[in-house]
């Protein structure tokens, strides 16, 4: 941390203003499959094999965490950035920096929300996630989407798409039901310039509890209730904390 004394002219000592200049720090969404790392330079190329046994490729991989925020263990937190729309197929989409805004220190956990909770998840709120067409349709709940996550999956030559998209769920006409989920990693310290690596275990979203059968589970699944449950379900084990540099 940087702290400038400005004595200003004419002015004593005691008329001296201090400047604390804060820490900067990154965060890095890094993405990987059973610990291998996934980038859009393996989009519809690698093939993968989920715990279904199904083989697949990866098309897109997009998704929006909101509300991150460093959390020390006197109680106090500082939030990092409102929300962050990452996307693995646009090159720097899928890291952040902030500057001035912490001081080195020790953190206990880093949290956010993944999607957006029911107080942020406003329709049309969000002038840039707009333009993304990020939107949730209005018969399921409006809002904003929280994934966007499509491959192909089966033999080559005979493959199915799918598209894992992740939102509000709809229970039925005109009800919905909140299907964001919270997300809190462990602690770290921080010095002057910190890089925070958030990882993603892709292959979690097909797993863990339940065994995603694409068969079952592949495409049109925004309006279907009993996904979009599964879809949350599956997403506590899917983050985890990396490296810290």
């Amino acid at each position: 941390m940087l702290v400038l004394i400005i004595s200003l002219l004419g002015c004593d000592d005691k008329d001296s203003e201090t400047i604390t200049f804060g820490d900067a720090i990154t965060i890095n969404f890094n993405h990987y499959w059973d610990g291998e790392k996934v980038s859009s330079a393996d989009f519809n190329v690698e093939t993968y094999t989920n715990a279904n046994n199904d083989i697949l490729t990866i098309s897109k991989l997009r998704y929006l965490v909101s509300n991150i925020t460093l959390h020390k263990s006197d109680g106090s937190s500082t939030k990092l950035i409102d929300y962050y729309l990452v996307d693995l197929s646009t090159l720097g989409n899928t890291s952040f920096s902030i500057s001035d805004i912490i001081d080195a220190d020790s953190y206990s956990s880093i949290s956010f929300t993944f999607g957006f909770n029911e107080a942020d998840n406003i329709d049309g709120n969000y002038l840039d996630l707009n333009s993304a067409s990020w939107n949730w349709p209005a018969m399921l709940g409006g809002g904003y989407h929280f994934m966007q996550f499509e491959g192909k999956y089966g033999a080559t030559g005979t493959e199915n798409p799918f598209a894992y998209h992740n939102g509000t769920a709809r229970v039925s006409t005109g009800v919905f039901e909140q299907n964001f989920f919270d997300v809190s990693l462990g602690g770290f310290s921080t010095t002057e310039n910190t890089t925070v690596e958030i990882k993603m275990n892709v292959d979690q979203w097909f797993e863990n509890p339940y065994t995603w059968d694409l068969d079952t589970y592949n495409t049109t699944l925004m309006p279907n209730y009993d996904a979009q449950k599964l879809m949350q379900q599956n997403g506590a084990s899917v983050f985890s904390l990396g490296t810290i540099n």
